[in-house]
């Protein structure tokens, strides 16, 4: 495992090569994330010829527990510090879930990185928390946010993590990953991991991957996605199905196939 300085703590990560590697792979996780879990993705993808580069960045891991650096949504910033550190080029960055937004983000401002897989898609976050409100407070909560009556929402929301053990947690959970004080403070915070504020600034080839029942994003957000990407290189989007026992979040259900269509479309750019 290699440190590196960041911030106030250090960014961890592993680097796991093939001899002779095509290219250089850079893969992250997203919201609550460990790099534990990229390892067996990771040497799959050594395995198959690459130089990979796993990393924590802010708001994961031991990059939150031991350092207290919460997450960002400026996420070319610790991109930026690993591709220094590593010291290499023409780069493929892969995000994980939340990832799926902040590789795009990273993409939009960090030159060396020449393709990015959003594994999958995550095109606005505050979409994505507001989807574990129940429908009938969720309009309204989106209002009392817009105008700014925290408490209101604050009072709220604690009588409804009452009620919802997967609320209780998101909220909970969220607050702690990006130092937010309140449920308030987390959910309108989320409004920064929006791909509309960047995605027209994205010009290389872009991988988008979705899952048709994700119990965390909408589907709509597939082609949200697509729609706002208007300056790429170029663009493909897969969307996984229950046929396939990839519909969910991440594709849980089948991570071969997903990986075996990142290989394809990285084979295919080339």
């Amino acid at each position: 495992m290699v440190l590196h300085p960041y911030e106030r703590g250090y960014l961890s990560a592993y680097r796991l090569s093939a001899k002779n590697p095509k290219k250089t792979l850079v893969l992250f996780g997203g919201f609550d994330s460990y790099i534990e879990e990229l390892f067996r993705m990771s040497m799959v993808f050594r395995d198959a010829g690459y130089d990979v580069i796993m990393f924590e960045g802010p708001g994961q891991g031991s990059v939150l527990e031991t350092y207290n650096i919460p997450m960002t949504h400026e996420w070319e910033k610790p991109v930026k510090s690993l591709l220094d550190y590593f010291k290499v080029e023409n780069v493929t960055l892969i995000g994980l879930s939340l990832g799926g937004n902040l590789v795009l983000r990273a993409a939009a401002y960090e030159p060396r990185v020449k393709k990015a897989v959003a594994y999958n898609i995550l095109t606005d976050f505050y979409e994505v928390v507001t989807h574990q409100i129940p429908p009938s407070f969720r309009d309204k909560l989106n209002i009392m946010i817009d105008e700014g009556d925290s408490q209101t929402v604050n009072d709220t929301l604690a009588q409804l993590m009452k009620q919802s053990l997967m609320l209780e947690w998101a909220l909970a959970q969220g607050m702690h990953v990006t130092g937010s004080k309140t449920p308030y403070d987390f959910i309108n915070g989320t409004k920064a991991y929006n791909a509309n504020h960047f995605s027209h600034l994205v010009a290389q080839d872009v991988l988008l991957l979705a899952g048709q029942n994700d119990h965390y994003v909408p589907i709509n957000q597939l082609t949200d996605q697509i729609l706002t990407l208007t300056n790429v290189r170029s663009l493909s989007a897969r969307m996984f199905t229950p046929h396939e026992t990839s519909d969910t979040h991440c594709q849980i259900g089948n991570i071969g196939l997903a990986l075996q269509v990142i290989f394809n479309w990285m084979e295919q750019t080339d």
